[in-house]
């Protein structure tokens, strides 16, 4: 018998009542969809959750199937920003999507998961079937859409190449013939222009599950490893200990419940229960001895005051001044040079304990040369 609690849990709908449950009595293999952005190189723990889901399906006889929008990128899908994605080149889409199929295997079963390009169906279709595709929504429909609506109303422009996004992913659904399609709470509108593009398609519409979109650590913005606010999935084990113990005090049950599916609730002491939730983190994505490690780690740098023994030596690069966010990229203490630039100008880099300004991003040689450089919540050393 299926385990409805299993593959539901923590969802926030499961729409339409009851489709899932007449679907599972089917006795067949179901096709789960989730949509992955090609825009991420990293899965970040709020990622994880609905990854977690098709897990679960997968636990239960079904095949997981994680389409790269390669194609959809193309166009740019606000999912609730004021305006389009910025087009992302076919060699960075491949590079980004190998490196997030990687790390979704860290989570779903390898041999019920398939990896799919929607340029595989999307690139095929000409203008005749693309007007085809257009027919299948009005535009009054795809105004309901929140973004949409907002933009719309407060004359905010809206090309028409934003409109064709919700169908493009919505004939990823017909491509793949999905029976389920799961995606976050911003994604619910997506996934029933899918049911409603299948039928127009003659298939049987898919169910759609949401799952919760949580904050990241600065308990504000949402996670997005875009703006620099979330921990993933494949940090180094210092690295996620150190951002589960920055986070609010007010994360920590959602944090709880969805990223540990814990069942229990944390500890009602902030700080026991962000320890806890650090550790217990670690330990799932790196194993026991890291969380343990982590944690003394920790200890001794904020405790203690002092950097841990094994900080790393970084050897400087050639000319003078250091440009410190090429220093930072290459080195892998921020993911980009752009996301180096935000650290600093949030006085997240320090030089032998003092802030770099926020336009201090050429610094002497002379006093890079032998300092104890930390970026967050990670300690190095520079080469003498």
């Amino acid at each position: 018998m299926p385990d409805l609690a299993a593959l539901t849990r923590n969802a926030v709908k499961v729409l339409p009542e009851g489709e899932l449950e007449r679907k599972l009595a089917l006795g067949r293999p179901l096709r789960v969809k989730l949509g992955i952005d090609p825009t991420a190189r990293d899965i970040h723990i709020g990622q994880a959750i609905p990854l977690q889901r098709m897990r679960a399906f997968q636990d239960q006889g079904h095949t997981g199937i994680l389409i790269v929008g390669d194609y959809t990128a193309r166009v740019g899908d606000p999912s609730g920003r004021s305006k389009e994605r910025q087009v992302m080149s076919g060699e960075q889409i491949d590079e980004n999507a190998a490196r997030y199929f990687e790390q979704a295997l860290r989570i779903l079963d390898p041999d019920r998961s398939e990896l799919r390009f929607n340029s595989e169906w999307l690139g095929k279709l000409d203008f005749g079937e693309i007007l085809r595709l257009t027919r299948t929504v009005t535009v009054s429909r795809l105004l309901e859409r929140n973004d949409f609506e907002r933009r719309f109303k407060t004359n905010q422009p809206i090309s028409v190449s934003e409109f064709l996004y919700p169908l493009m992913q919505a004939y990823d659904s017909v491509a793949i013939k999905a029976d389920v399609e799961l995606g976050g709470t911003d994604q619910e509108y997506n996934l029933l222009t899918g049911r409603d593009v299948q039928i127009a398609y003659g298939q049987e519409p898919q169910v759609a599950l949401t799952t919760p979109l949580i904050n990241g650590p600065n308990g504000v913005d949402k996670m997005s490893a875009s703006l620099g606010n979330y921990i993933g999935i494949d940090d180094p084990p210092a690295e996620m200990y150190g951002k589960a113990m920055s986070s609010v005090d007010e994360l920590m049950p959602d944090y709880y419940r969805l990223c540990l599916e814990a069942d229990a609730p944390p500890p009602a002491d902030p700080y026991a229960a962000k320890r806890e939730f650090a550790r217990r983190l670690v330990e799932r994505w790196h194993g026991a001895e890291a969380a343990a490690a982590a944690e003394a780690g920790f200890d001794r740098m904020f405790k203690e005051k002092r950097a841990t023994d094994d900080a790393p030596v970084l050897d400087l690069p050639d000319g003078d001044p250091v440009h410190v966010p090429a220093f930072l990229a290459d080195h892998s203490l921020a993911g980009s040079r752009g996301e180096a630039r935000r650290l600093i100008s949030q006085g997240g880099v320090r030089l032998d304990g003092e802030p770099l300004a926020a336009d201090e991003l050429d610094v002497p040689r002379s006093r890079m040369a032998g300092a104890e450089l930390r970026v967050g919540r990670r300690f190095a050393r520079v080469a003498g």
